[in-house]
């Protein structure tokens, strides 16, 4: 721009030459007014307005247009080396040069302007050190240059030029400039760029210009952006009620929501301000939200930054979802806000201008996205957010369910439940938010609206008393939720109670009595309610086991003998048994259900006969039995009557896991602790640790049957539910894991009853019986063998030995005169206790024996048992009893008998001649001896004998004994009558050993 004479040259519109003396002079009269104004400069250029030029140059516009009264039009162009800034409006008065030229001391004392401190225009430093304003009015031009070269000239400034480095107040000396803007334009704000770094600058900075500036600044209309080769436009065109507003930047277009509020201070809030601020008293606040093409509110565009804009932008965050334009007080740096009262005064009023903003958006819960969250980005961020969160609960905004007036926060309900569901409650829950709302729990909360998940919904319907089809579209509407947030879901029953819960609740099926179960408390659902929905969750078709499983139905069942009305409970039980499957016992506690007897009395279910049922043919005239009445009989039949307990045939009696101990085992069963004894007994379990029946099964009332009807008592007993509780032993698991099978109590009863014709069935054997008990039982009747075994009757040795008094009862029958018993049936019979299992038993005082080719009974204590062949000549005339010779010692033990040579020393008296044993008899006994001693006589114990074997050796006084000694010796006793008839010679030794099968000879 020259030298300061160059630019005094030109015209001087606005008296410049005036404001530099009276500079000039200041300065010199006081150097440190000098110092004081450079340094303001450079820190305004420098720091506070750094980044502000595009915007100071803006706001200078705005406040043009509104001078002028014209929509507000600026235009920037960065070339090589300018950047220029072309406004319509106002043009420049010698006011404004004055102001511009002045720090602290704006022009714009009056009217709607933005500027207010005077010092905005230092941010052209920021690029420039010659900045030049032409307006239509004049010229104005700046001059680091030229300044430094007046400063130089005044002695008293010299020093402090040098101490500065050259450094001057470029703003505080205007010159004037007579160039002229372009056309159509009012003023023009030319900046020769300082350099590269400078370009750069501005280059950014036009850049990031926004649609937050035409929203900062409403009076500009237009900005129009030029810059390596783009030229971007932004416009803003609001509505008449100034509510919106549509940016479009560079065809980004952008509408907005706005909600203003103004108004002129009381002076106590500006008490603390300075002098200029409290000459212009005038607040305004404004709220901006962008829109979706749904007019709902969306976040803020890129480019624009969620700060306080005051209304240019600030450095003071307002991290809401909506841009804040207010004349909150700021710092001299316009930076932040300056706290006091107007700020407090002000933060109310953008709460309540933010509450207007977002009560003026449609009714849909994007309008909750507006509702600041709980974390500010800053002192002023959390009292605007604080103040917001005050302010939005008192504005019914609101929508409801049901369609009615909006409501205010803290009188709304959000539910978190399907949207059906919504339109249901809507009918009973006041204030109830439309379905999709409660999906914004954060904002609902810092409202105070009243948030409801799934359970407390569910809780909510506890209290409500609704008709059953309400209750209906309720279930239709929460099939689609979590099954487990609905265990308490209410149920409307078909009495009119409603209960939580659906599970064990009852569904109405056609065959359901409802009325006569309500009547015993049943809980059944009202037809009219019934969904799928209740099946899922617990409730259970009412078929007849649902009933019978019903707590309800079972006490009401428990106690129907003390009920006033017996015949209620019986109304309600009996068709679902009627319609059941169950057997006879199945169900043991419906045993407990009273009914009327044929004499008009009520008694309990297993109480009654069926008047023509079998058991009625069988039972005893004294048995405690009534009859049921007729008309009952008559009505549910005898099937349905026998499965609740009335007696048609003989009844079954069941449980499990049931300990062998009389004080745990007790089914009133005639017999039944001695039945635990004998079984224990037999168990031989220890008395602490008592075993475990796995299954009881037992036929009752076995001893009610009259003593001349067991043979058709016994028939009913074959039918097979009964039989298999006779014939199936029962399994006990002993202490130790293991586990044992006894007689069940129903066989044991039956085997010590005189069932069979008057007689004990123990002291009868079944036809096919072991020969062995021939004569010594009876043979009972012809019947079903197995169930006939199963109650006593004797089959076998075997199993009547391996009974606890098998072995006495044997030894008893064996000695009854009356008995016809052959030797060789003895024999076996003795053989079979010799075999059998070790028992206790007290010693016989009499015995069976052998003589001549019978048996006769003796006195036990002459009876031997003969463990050695060769002794029995030694014995005289002395009863004995012979088994095999290895089992002869266990049958002496157990008969208490003493063995044969126990009784003879069997001494050899007389003197032998070795002899070799013949190898045709050793080739048949293989074992035997070499040699024996030949006698001639043979004489042991002072008798005369044929033979004797003792200490190894074989004594013999003929062929005959020779052959008993290597038959004895040998271990083959089988073969003494072949080693006899081989020695003797008188038949064919290949015909004897061919009849013996024997295959080859050595």
């Amino acid at each position: 721009m020259g030298e300061a004479r160059g630019l005094a040259d030109s015209a001087d519109y606005f008296d410049t030459a005036t404001l530099r003396a009276r500079v000039l002079a200041a300065w010199s009269a006081a150097p440190a007014r000098f110092r004081e104004d450079a340094n303001a400069e450079e820190d305004y250029a420098l720091g506070a307005y750094r980044d502000r030029l595009v915007v100071e140059l803006a706001q200078n516009a705005a406040d043009a247009a509104i001078a002028a009264g014209v929509p507000g039009r600026l235009r920037l162009v960065l070339d090589d080396d300018e950047l220029r800034a072309v406004n319509a409006g106002a043009p420049l008065d010698a006011a404004g040069v004055e102001s511009l030229s002045t720090l602290r001391a704006s022009a714009k004392r009056e009217g709607p302007t933005t500027g207010r401190f005077g010092v905005g225009f230092a941010a052209v430093l920021s690029v420039s050190d010659e900045p030049r304003i032409r307006s239509t009015s004049g010229g104005v031009a700046w001059s680091r240059p030229a300044v430094a070269g007046e400063v130089a000239a005044v002695p008293a400034l010299a020093d402090e030029l040098g101490r500065r480095e050259g450094h001057v107040p470029a703003l505080r000396l205007p010159y004037p400039c007579d160039e002229a803007p372009p056309d159509g334009y009012d003023t023009e704000v030319v900046l020769p760029l300082r350099d590269a770094a400078a370009k750069e600058y501005a280059h950014r900075l036009l850049v990031d210009v926004g649609p937050a500036l035409l929203l900062g600044l409403p009076a500009l209309r237009t900005v129009q952006l030029t810059y390596s080769g783009v030229v971007r436009e932004l416009r803003a065109s609001w509505d008449e009620s100034g509510a919106l507003v549509e940016t479009d930047d560079g065809g980004v277009v952008t509408r907005w929501r706005i909600a203003t509020r103004a108004g002129e201070l009381d002076q106590e809030l500006l008490a603390d301000r300075p002098a200029e601020e409290r000459a212009r008293p005038h607040w305004s606040v404004r709220w901006a939200v962008p829109l979706s093409g749904d007019d709902l509110p969306r976040p803020l565009p890129a480019g624009v930054s969620p700060v306080l804009h005051g209304p240019t932008p600030s450095d003071e965050p307002v991290d809401v979802p909506a841009l804040l334009l207010a004349s909150f007080p700021l710092d001299p740096a316009r930076r932040h806000v300056a706290p006091g009262a107007l700020t407090d005064y002000l933060v109310t009023q953008a709460a309540e201008t933010y509450a207007d903003l977002v009560t003026a958006l449609p009714a849909d819960p994007a309008v909750l996205e507006l509702v600041p969250g709980p974390v500010s980005a800053g002192v002023l961020d959390g009292k605007v957010r604080q103040a917001v969160h005050d302010a939005l609960p008192g504005r019914a905004f609101l929508p409801t369910a049901a369609a009615g007036p909006a409501v205010v926060p803290p009188d709304a309900t959000a539910a978190d439940v399907p949207a059906g569901l919504i339109d249901v409650l809507a009918e009973v829950l006041p204030g109830l938010l439309p379905a999709g709302w409660s999906h914004r729990g954060t904002a609902l909360r810092l409202l105070g609206v009243r948030e409801l998940g799934l359970g407390d919904v569910v809780d909510l319907l506890a209290t409500l008393r609704r008709d059953p089809a309400w209750w209906q579209r309720v279930y239709a509407e929460l099939e689609s939720v979590d099954r487990d947030a609905l265990p308490a879901l209410p149920v409307p029953l078909a009495d009119g109670r409603t209960v939580r819960g659906p599970r064990g609740v009852l569904l109405p099926t056609a065959d359901l009595d409802v009325e006569a179960l309500s009547a015993l408390g049943v809980r059944v659902v009202d037809a009219e309610a019934v969904h799928p929905l209740l099946g899922r969750l617990g409730a259970v078709e009412g078929n007849w086991r649902a009933v019978l499983d019903d707590p309800h139905v079972r006490a009401a069942v428990a106690g129907s003998y003390e009920a006033d009305d017996p015949e209620v409970v019986a109304a309600a039980v009996l068709p679902a048994v009627r319609a059941s499957t169950l057997e006879p016992g199945d169900e043991p506690w419906l045993a407990a259900l009273a009914l009327r007897d044929s004499d008009g009395d009520v008694r309990v279910a297993d109480e009654l006969l069926l008047p023509d049922g079998p058991m009625a043919q069988v039972v005893s005239a004294d048995a405690p039995f009534g009859a049921v009445a007729a008309d009952l009989a008559e009505q549910w039949g005898g099937e349905t009557l026998a499965r609740v307990g009335v007696v048609e045939n003989f009844a079954i009696v069941r449980d499990e896991d049931l300990p062998l101990d009389p004080d745990e085992c007790d089914h009133d069963l005639d017999g039944e602790d001695a039945w635990i004894e004998d079984t224990l007994a037999v168990l031989g379990a220890a008395d602490d640790v008592p075993p475990v029946l796995v299954e009881f099964v037992a036929v009752r009332d076995l001893d009610l049957v009259a003593p001349d009807r067991w043979g058709d008592a016994l028939r009913l007993l074959g039918e097979p539910t009964l039989r298999a509780a006779i014939v199936e032993p029962a399994t006990v698991l002993l202490g130790d894991g293991r586990r044992s099978l006894v007689p069940s109590y129903t066989a044991w009863w039956l085997r010590t009853s005189p069932i069979v014709d008057g007689r004990r069935p123990a002291d009868l054997r079944t036809a096919d019986a072991d020969p062995l008990l021939a004569a010594l039982y009876d043979e009972a009747p012809a019947g079903d063998t197995a169930l006939l075994a199963a109650v006593g009757v004797r089959t076998t040795v075997a199993a009547l030995l391996s009974e606890a008094s098998g072995v006495a009862d044997l030894l008893a029958r064996l000695v009854e005169a009356e008995r016809s018993v052959t030797p060789v049936q003895l024999h076996g019979l003795y053989s079979a206790l010799a075999d059998g299992p070790d028992v206790d038993v007290q010693p016989p005082e009499r015995l069976r024996v052998v003589q001549g080719t019978g048996t006769v009974v003796v006195d036990a204590a002459d009876v031997v048992v003969l463990d050695a062949p060769d002794l029995l000549p030694l014995l005289g005339d002395r009863p004995v009893v012979a088994v095999r010779r290895d089992r002869v010692v266990r049958l002496a033990a157990l008969l208490d008998l003493p063995l044969a040579s126990e009784l003879v020393s069997g001494h050899v008296e007389s003197t032998g001649d070795v002899e070799p044993v013949p190898d045709l008899v050793r080739g048949v006994v293989p074992g035997a001896p070499a040699s024996y001693l030949a006698h001639d006589p043979l004489v042991v114990d002072g008798t005369a004998a044929d033979w004797r074997y003792v200490d190894g050796e074989i004594h013999a006084a003929s062929l005959t004994g020779l052959a008993r000694g290597v038959a004895w010796a040998g271990g083959h006793w089988e073969q003494r009558h072949l080693l006899a008839a081989l020695l003797s010679g008188d038949t064919p030794i290949a015909d004897l050993l061919a009849e013996a099968r024997l295959d080859a000879w050595p």
